[in-house]
């Protein structure tokens, strides 16, 4: 192989070193997704059904954005998300919106521990799709590699 493609193999993350750092990636998402878990389920036995009941939905709302443009989906590649559902999927995907919101949270005026359920729960989702290799998607609505 010559120097040019292994560097172009290497640059794409297409190598060993980059093999290495997606289990290392994934590891430590996982490791969150475990974590969020477990935090929700915490703050669903010290609060209460409301806490639990906000925890396991906003576990599950962020793939419910689908909906958004379910009529195009018959026509979409294998694994495509029609683009019109990409903003909304993209917006519930991003692992910085809860973490923001818990911050607020912890410094605010507001005191509802559901609402910090809820964040766990969402935080969970987010952590276990980046586990398993489900991320942000392009404009076209495929996954970004």
């Amino acid at each position: 192989m010559s120097t040019v493609a292994t560097a172009t193999v290497h640059a794409q993350g297409v190598g060993r070193g980059g093999r290495v750092f997606t289990v290392v990636r994934r590891t430590a998402w996982l490791a969150g997704a475990l974590f969020w878990s477990a935090f929700s389920v915490l703050e669903a036995v010290n609060h209460g059904w409301l806490a639990g009941t906000l925890a396991l939905t906003f576990f599950v709302v962020p793939d419910l954005t689908f909906l958004v443009a379910l009529d195009e989906a018959p026509g979409m590649a294998k694994g495509q998300l029609p683009p019109r559902a990409v903003p909304y999927y993209n917006a519930m995907h991003r692992a910085l919106v809860p973490l923001a919101l818990m911050a607020l949270y912890t410094v605010g005026p507001v005191t509802a521990p559901a609402l910090f359920a809820a964040l766990c729960g969402w935080l969970a989702h987010i952590s276990y799709d980046r586990a398993f290799g489900y991320g942000l998607r392009t404009k076209e609505g495929f996954q970004r590699g």
